[in-house]
């Protein structure tokens, strides 16, 4: 027999949530009790861009018809959310499998939605079958990392991080350079400041390290500046996608090998720790100029420092440091080639905030859908 506490937890929304770090946000939005750590830490990391953070969640809860009063569940495991589907009403994940079999155990379920727009890990027809909605999302921070990963690029294309605001003579040979006139009479004025090693895109070979989301949209930047960008991941894309966003599946040798500039994009794992070590730099074409806005755990540390040093390198560039914060010494600081940012490229804030809004409303959308 159903107590009065089991009934008014069946007439609640269920929402179950895989437990990733930034879709713990959708806890205070859709959670009305949401524990108190939880609240003051996500105010705390909104506060430099949404400083009225708990307010904006409060206010896009009220903004929903269905998802005002949701009793919400975090799961880890593909088992945890075997057992949590059983009275899901509403699915929203990333990375965990979706298919006949987790459909199968989840007679309530009525939407699905990804956090992200790939959706490998989705049993799309077995949604079909199942009257399941399946929602999708084009990552505002997935589009700003490929954005950070260009400017980082075309950086170091241009020197930018060793020519900025040298500007006159002083300030030239003070940074190395050895600047003077050209004879006017005949020739331009360009690169009077005699700076070497200069680069275009143009023409140039961008590999790329692991083809998601972010991947993907680097490779539709580089295509904008007419680059040649080869890939390589565990599964080769199918040839209509590779056609459309024009790019060429190539071995892992193959993408070191052949690579000018090799963007890395991989999840930190056990799969892809350090799996840009020794072996693999020996095999780079020289000059290769490395990028990570993804993780710096799968490059091995001392692999790059010996690039730097002995030239393999012609470039690096790194959001995501093996440490956060860095250190005031560290090596990597000293090479004129490298630029390091402080955990930004997914930045600002809004981008995330923006998603969840973008979330939230069509999961509501869809419900009412339902429910008429």
């Amino acid at each position: 027999m159903n107590t009065p506490h089991t009934l008014e937890l069946s007439a609640r929304l269920h929402v179950v949530i895989e437990n990733d770090v930034f879709m713990r946000v959708l806890d205070i939005v859709l959670n009305a009790e949401c524990e108190k750590d939880r609240l003051a830490a996500f105010q705390d990391f909104f506060a430099h861009d949404q400083p009225d953070f708990l307010d904006w969640a409060k206010r896009l809860r009220l903004q929903t018809r269905h998802l005002q009063d949701c009793r919400v569940s975090f799961v880890n495991t593909s088992d945890e959310l075997e057992r949590a589907l059983h009275d899901a009403d509403v699915l929203v994940l990333e990375s965990l499998q979706v298919g006949e079999r987790e459909l199968s155990q989840a007679p309530r379920l009525q939407v699905i939605q990804k956090y992200g727009h790939i959706v490998r890990n989705i049993d799309e027809a077995a949604c079909i079958r199942h009257g399941v909605q399946l929602l999708t999302l084009r990552r505002r921070a997935n589009i700003a990392c490929a954005e950070q990963a260009m400017m980082m690029i075309l950086a170091l294309a241009k020197r930018l991080p060793e020519i900025n605001k040298l500007t006159s003579l002083k300030r030239l040979r003070e940074g190395g350079f050895s600047p003077a006139p050209f004879d006017r009479r005949h020739t331009p004025s360009s690169n009077w400041a005699r700076i070497p090693n200069l680069d275009t895109l143009y023409g140039a070979t961008l590999g790329i390290l692991g083809l998601g989301e972010v991947g993907r949209d680097i490779a539709k930047r580089a295509n904008a500046f007419e680059m040649k960008v080869i890939y390589s991941q565990r599964e080769q894309l199918d040839r209509a996608l590779e056609s459309g966003l024009q790019v060429k599946y190539v071995s892992f040798e193959e993408l070191l090998e052949q690579s000018d500039w090799l963007v890395v994009q991989l999840p930190s794992g056990p799969s892809t720790h350090e799996l840009l070590n020794g072996e693999a730099f020996r095999r780079m074409k020289k000059g290769l100029r490395l990028i990570n806005v993804s993780r710096a755990q799968c490059m091995e540390r001392g692999a790059v420092l010996t690039g730097l040093r002995d030239g393999t390198l012609g470039g690096f560039a790194l959001d995501t440091l093996w440490q956060e914060p860095g250190d005031d010494d560290d090596e990597l600081l000293g090479f004129p080639n490298v630029i390091l940012t402080p955990h930004t490229a997914g930045s600002p804030r809004q981008n995330g905030l923006l998603d969840f809004e973008q979330m939230v409303h069509q999961m509501d959308a869809a419900l009412d859908l339902r429910s008429r």
